[in-house]
């Protein structure tokens, strides 16, 4: 997805890495449980990643910019598969991950028709009793300013749970937090 070249230097840069690792994630995912098998929809850098390949058995990525594919695979090699698609459309089998998740990059998909196909791609990979689960950012001045020239489409987190109802979850949390700047999802696969 375009990104401007702020925004890029930003999510590839040391202090957004150790800020996914010691804030964002620990908030994310407190309480997800990760199966065996992990997808990550679109990883961009890796900061996300860093952090789910420790903590993952099996680690597979969808990533839509060929650049940060090929930048994936040559950093994690085999331990990490990584899918260069668009994850409205998975070239992935159904029902085969216990884990899905995602990580302030829907507001990147270029419509709101996009965002809810990939929540359905994400419900279709996902095995029975699978979790979904992730967040996004909120909107705010800096927010929208950081996004100047990027494909931005913010998700209202007041919609979300309806949304991932519509497809078929299971919605369990929908809650802003992060001093307001964030909000996490998550939801299972009955």
């Amino acid at each position: 997805m375009p990104m401007n070249l702020l925004h890029r230097w930003i999510c590839n840069s040391a202090k957004w890495s150790a800020t996914v690792e010691q804030q964002l994630l620990p908030w994310a995912l407190d309480g997800v449980e990760f199966g065996t098998d992990v997808l990550e929809i679109g990883p961009g850098f890796g900061a996300t990643t860093r952090v789910l390949v420790r903590r993952a058995p099996r680690l597979s990525v969808v990533e839509i910019d060929r650049d940060s594919a090929q930048r994936l695979h040559r950093t994690y090699g085999d331990s990490v598969e990584v899918v260069h698609a668009d994850a409205t459309a998975m070239p992935l089998p159904e029902q085969s991950f216990d884990t899905v998740v995602c990580f302030t990059m829907l507001h990147h998909v270029p419509t709101i028709e996009a965002q809810d196909r990939l929540l359905a791609e994400a419900f279709r990979v996902l095995r029975p009793g699978g979790q979904f689960a992730g967040c996004d950012s909120l909107t705010s001045r800096r927010f929208r300013m950081l996004h100047i020239g990027d494909i931005c489409v913010t998700v209202p987190p007041e919609s979300m749970a309806e949304r991932l109802r519509k497809v078929g979850f299971d919605v369990q949390e929908v809650s802003v937090g992060r001093a307001g700047r964030s909000f996490r999802f998550r939801a299972v696969r009955p």
